[in-house]
């Protein structure tokens, strides 16, 4: 349409005689009233050379802008436009984040973790190559990227090198190793979890790449277990796991340098005298665990303290050690 268009402004301004000469002005005038089919009434004098170029400019000015407004009018009817600028949206909103949640896989498990993760308002990213998959997330408001997850390109487009952690959700084993170690040669800081479905490929995750690796089977058979031989422990772990207890929940405090828990006792930090809050558990800065941490246990830089309470407490304990 364009090249046409300069053409034939190009002709109508060198090809006119004495008789009819016309300026640029003039020119971009007649091409665009012939293209528009509004016309300037029927001149039989003009010269064989411009009579020529208003045919070319008649025929194959208004065949290609039918063309156009058709293709025009078939992105609108099959919702390809609209497809093409959510695309954009999803880019632009992708490129916006910053230490996000990428997860692979929009199944079953995918669906719960993505509607967990937007609960307690967490960023996140969905890849899925299933076509039908990727329309239920898009409609569901989550950013999607559609392709394969195992690919550069396709892990780049979620923001990877940007993510704080990468979720590998899909019920192959074997996709989700080379998930796995295409992310950790992406961003080697990535903390990647992955699901796996029989217990011999844990440790080819592992060696892979992933931090975590979750067995959906095996923890419902642990499950099914406790419920078996302690069903009242069972119970209330879930409703803790579960935030059926309202505003309980655990909760961890990252001790960083300048935080004030620092050098301080558990008796000390009086996390349950004055904000009901129970210290369940630490993570010492070797990675061993300690449960049920003494009263005169000294708070260390690097670890990580477990706490159980309603959420408003644990946020209000956390602050007021945090400088």
């Amino acid at each position: 349409m364009v090249m046409i268009f300069i053409i034939a402004v190009v002709g109508y301004r060198y090809l006119g005689d004495e008789t009819h000469s016309y300026s640029w002005l003039d020119s971009i005038f007649m091409v665009v009233i012939t293209i528009a089919t509004v016309g300037f009434g029927e001149d039989s004098s003009l010269s064989p050379q411009l009579k020529i170029l208003t045919i070319f400019v008649i025929v194959f000015g208004i065949s290609t802008s039918v063309y156009v407004v058709g293709g025009f009018i078939q992105l609108m009817t099959e919702g390809e436009l609209q497809r093409i600028l959510g695309t954009r949206r999803m880019t632009k909103g992708i490129e916006r984040l910053d230490q996000h949640v990428v997860l692979c896989g929009f199944g079953r498990i995918g669906q719960l973790l993505a509607s967990d993760l937007t609960k307690q308002s967490q960023p996140l990213v969905v890849v899925e190559r299933d076509d039908a998959r990727y329309d239920e997330a898009a409609a569901l408001g989550y950013l999607v990227v559609k392709g394969d997850a195992s690919e550069e390109e396709i892990l780049l487009a979620a923001g990877i090198a940007k993510a704080k952690s990468l979720v590998s959700a899909l019920p192959g084993d074997a996709e989700n190793v080379f998930i796995t170690l295409t992310s950790r040669n992406l961003n080697p800081k990535l903390l990647i979890i992955s699901r796996a479905e029989h217990p011999s490929t844990e440790k080819k995750l592992i060696q892979a790449g992933a931090n975590h690796v979750v067995m959906p089977a095996h923890i419902g058979a642990q499950r099914m277990s406790r419920l078996v031989t302690r069903p009242i422990t069972a119970e209330v772990i879930d409703l803790v796991s579960d935030n059926q207890i309202r505003d309980v929940e655990m909760g961890e405090i990252h001790l960083r340098t300048g935080n004030g828990l620092i050098g301080k006792t558990v008796a000390e930090a009086e996390a349950h005298r004055k904000h009901g809050l129970l210290v369940v558990a630490l993570k010492q800065s070797d990675g061993e665990m300690m449960f049920n941490p003494g009263g005169d246990h000294l708070f260390e830089e690097g670890e990580a303290v477990i706490v159980m309470g309603h959420l408003e407490e644990i946020e209000k304990f956390s602050k007021s050690f945090h400088n």
